[in-house]
């Protein structure tokens, strides 16, 4: 050990770097961090390590072994815990609480193909969520955010982007604008900017939205959000954490996949929601929502333009038919002689 090191242990630790971090990034990462750090820590402290000072890189592997193998995360999110772990013990270096180098230890996993697009909402399980919100929050934000996102595979951040006159309730349509001098840019600039159709479904719940539940708050700039909280344009973070609340097993099926006490499960709090195990980011509701789109036969071009994503990044990434499936879809098409 280092004379230059200064006792410090790992609650202690986190505590520090959670402060710093308050200062540089969001609400939403500080607590993912937290969270991700809270395992490190109850492993030091299963393992007897109070003081930073002692802990190695076998120490880190062991935990990384533990994590993969005993806890059985996925490549993703084993290379979340471990990349947010090398961040913190970049801290703890220096505040002087561990070996220099002592980060750098921490090799991340990689990830293939088939781990990036693994993660995405099931259309049973989507229709669960929505038929709750439909009986519990009928048109309230949650349920016309989500109602969006699963029937549309918009992005979190077009969505929010959105302005109430960007909604066409007569003739069915949600109009995709590039405003980024505005603060609601479209990912891949103008050539994201489009009309999509909404269903009879969607523009019940919008229209109810609009009429009973809207704040009809404006934003810096003049404009009515169609997606909006009593006080502002709702947040990119806000829409991370009602889908994060929303799909958690214990809120529509009102049961745990995990065997946790839902009364004490520490993802119970609204804003702890991202810590349950089965709760889903906005993201994989969209992957979700276009790979239900193919399996529907919808045309692959159509859903590329709907959704905003490439032939080839369609196929790679959000594309989960089989090849048995792709095969009887293309079979329709051909003709009978």
């Amino acid at each position: 050990m280092s004379n230059d090191l200064e006792p410090l242990d790992p609650a202690t630790a986190r505590q520090m770097y959670l402060d710093e971090r308050r200062h540089e990034v969001s609400d939403a990462t500080v607590q993912s961090h937290g969270y991700r750090l809270k395992q490190f820590v109850q492993w030091c402290e299963q393992d007897g390590i109070d003081n930073l000072n002692d802990l190695s890189g076998r120490d880190v592997h062991r935990f990384r072994v533990k994590r993969r193998n005993e806890d059985e995360l996925a490549t993703p999110t084993m290379k979340g815990q471990l990349a947010t772990l090398r961040v913190f013990l970049r801290f703890c270096t220096t505040i002087h609480a561990v070996r220099p180098g002592l980060d750098e230890k921490i090799i991340l996993p990689k990830i293939t193909d088939d781990d990036a697009r693994d993660e995405l909402i099931e259309p049973e399980r989507a229709r669960k969520v929505l038929e709750f919100l439909e009986k519990y929050r009928y048109a309230a934000l949650e349920h016309a955010l989500l109602e969006v996102l699963w029937h549309t595979g918009l992005r979190i951040g077009a969505t929010i982007g959105l302005d109430i006159e960007d909604y066409d309730a007569d003739k069915q349509y949600l109009n995709l604008v590039h405003r980024p001098d505005e603060g609601t840019s479209l990912k891949n600039g103008q050539t994201s900017e489009r009309l999509v159709a909404l269903s009879d479904r969607v523009c019940r719940v919008l229209d109810d939205w609009l009429s009973v539940n809207h704040s009809g708050i404006v934003d810096d700039y003049g404009r009515s959000p169609l997606f909006a909280t009593r006080g502002s344009r709702l947040s990119r973070n806000r829409g991370r954490t009602i889908a994060y609340q929303y799909t958690r097993p214990c809120i529509y099926e009102d049961r745990c996949p995990h065997d946790r006490d839902i009364e004490t499960c520490e993802a119970r709090p609204t804003e702890q929601a991202y810590a349950c195990p089965s709760s889903l980011s906005p993201h994989p509701i969209r992957r979700g929502a276009i790979t239900y789109h193919l399996q529907e036969d919808t045309p692959e071009q159509v859903v590329s333009d709907r959704m905003d994503v490439g032939m080839n990044v369609l196929d790679r990434h959000y594309d989960q038919r089989s090849k048995w499936e792709k095969l009887q879809q293309r079979r329709r098409y051909l003709p009978d002689e």
